[in-house]
């Protein structure tokens, strides 16, 4: 992520994106820059227009509207089970 944050703060600023333009940024970044990642990375903005490319992003995507599961309807509520007092009481009528 870092070779492309270094690319578009290049891009921005009115800058070439260069080989040696994003190695410069990276150094100020304190990164080491590995040559390979920064040839691959400007062979492969070669053929990109930057400012095209982060418009197409920039627009919003709709996702459809977040709608609610149904809530299930409750069942018949059970019947509430036996008083532990009412319990006792039938045991002690015995």
């Amino acid at each position: 992520m870092e070779y492309i944050y270094a690319a578009l703060l290049l891009h921005n600023s009115g800058k070439e994106v260069t080989e040696d333009g994003v190695k410069a940024v990276m150094d100020a970044a304190g990164i080491k820059a590995d040559k390979g990642r920064v040839k691959a990375l400007i062979s492969a903005l070669s053929d990109v227009n930057i400012d095209e490319a982060m418009e197409q992003q920039a627009q919003p995507v709709y996702a459809p509207a977040a709608v609610a599961p149904p809530t299930a309807m409750p069942a018949e509520a059970p019947e509430p089970a036996a008083a532990p007092e009412a319990a006792e009481t039938e045991k002690k009528e015995k």
